[in-house]
């Protein structure tokens, strides 16, 4: 039987569509989405930040692609005329305790080829952002700021423009194999393909599920909540202020980010979410969190994190406990500069043994890609990411270059 389609990407976040991209050249190509606009989750909900490279272990996925998505999201964005800033990031120390930590940083971002990364006393952090706090730091110039929406719909252009068709408002319900070909049903009509990357984001692990390919991940949604500063108190942040984060949780801490429309956020927290989309403190998915606890990393998770959780739900539910993890980097701020902001959710894949997967994760199964592990700094590597995915699936389908 003829296919309709030579390769099918699940997921029209900014990960499938740079994907997309890569791949739209010579081949038919469909991208598929549950949702009816591009971009409508992590894209859509994240800070906007470009990263220049520096939290990342050298030599990981993510160090390689942080590196060269940077340098590519900027000339991506000056070539199509998106607006973009280089504002700088600030990480600080606020005690002794975190000063061999910053030195780490310092070395996996010089090892990053992190560009123009340089060491701050407390003397040199007030020049540059003279309202924050610490007694040494690092400067990140090349660190920037970006509408990832804009560059997710640019992208959906040039797939378009370059023949491939995007399918908004398609969820994909099963996978099925026949010879020579995948087919994915669908709420409306069945699609035929060669090959399917997987880009699912909050979903991929269902997705994955449908070939028997979930290389034993879940993905396990942490929600973040931010404040937004208010209009009179944005001269408390010129651009990024950044704690340095725990080396032993996935997550950066609380921080203010400066945002390309001029606004200021400040958050987020790491509070685990009990539906995929819960992007409200009382969203709660049953069936979800009845599967999630049935998994047996969860538990092993629970076990290791529980202290740190429990202070991420605190800050949650008790604002002032939120404003005083800020004073911690701006001490001016008062409860009066804030106001209640949006929320994001974090696909974070965890293994059976309770471990949350730090590095991107692919995995290959018979004529199928799947995108595990996408979080932070997907967004500025997707360019990077869709490159390495494009490669992956020409090679192991045999697609024309």
């Amino acid at each position: 039987m003829k296919t309709d389609f030579d390769v099918a990407i699940i997921g029209a976040g900014i990960v499938g569509l740079a994907t997309a991209m890569e791949l739209v050249r010579g081949l038919k190509l469909v991208v598929l989405d549950k949702e009816a606009t591009v971009a409508a989750h992590q894209t859509g909900h994240n800070s906007g930040v470009i990263h220049a490279g520096l939290y990342y272990k050298p030599g990981s996925l993510k160090a390689q692609t942080a590196a060269e998505g940077s340098r590519l999201m900027i000339e991506f964005c000056q070539e199509h005329n998106l607006p973009y800033e280089l504002c700088g990031k600030v990480v600080v120390a606020l005690n002794e305790a975190e000063l061999p930590r910053l030195e780490e940083l310092y070395r996996r971002g010089t090892a990053n080829g992190v560009p123009g990364l340089r060491k701050l006393t407390a003397e040199a952090i007030r020049e540059l952002e003279p309202h924050a706090m610490g007694i040494a730091g690092l400067h990140s110039p090349r660190t920037g700021i970006v509408d990832y929406v804009a560059v997710a719909r640019t992208f959906a252009q040039i797939v378009e423009q370059g023949g491939g068709e995007i399918r908004l408002g398609t969820k994909v319900t099963g996978i099925e194999r026949w010879p020579g070909e995948l087919v994915l049903k669908t709420n409306g009509d069945d699609v035929h393909t060669r090959a399917v990357v997987n880009c699912a984001g909050l979903g991929c692990d269902l997705i994955a599920k449908m070939t028997a390919s979930t290389g034993g991940l879940r993905i396990v949604p942490f929600r973040g909540e931010y404040y937004e500063l208010a209009p009179r108190s944005r001269h408390l942040v010129r651009g990024l202020i950044y704690p340095v984060p725990d080396p032993n949780f996935p997550f950066l801490g609380v921080h203010f980010t400066k945002k390309i429309t001029g606004s200021v956020e400040a958050g987020p927290n790491a509070v685990l979410a009990f539906a995929r989309e819960g992007y409200k403190k009382t969203s709660l998915n049953p069936a979800f969190a009845l599967g999630l606890a049935a998994f047996p990393g969860f538990w092993r998770m629970a076990a290791r994190y529980w202290k740190m959780g429990l202070g991420e739900f605190y800050r949650s539910w008790v604002r002032s406990a939120f404003v005083k993890a800020l004073q911690k980097l701006v001490p001016e701020l008062s409860p009066d500069d804030i106001a209640a902001g949006g929320a994001g959710v974090r696909a974070q894949a965890m293994d059976a043994r309770g471990n949350l997967l730090d590095d991107f994760c692919f995995v290959e199964s018979e004529n199928a890609i799947h995108v595990l592990n996408a979080p932070s700094p997907a967004a500025t590597a997707s360019i990077s990411i869709g490159r390495t995915v494009a490669d992956r699936a020409r090679t192991a389908f045999g697609l024309n270059k």
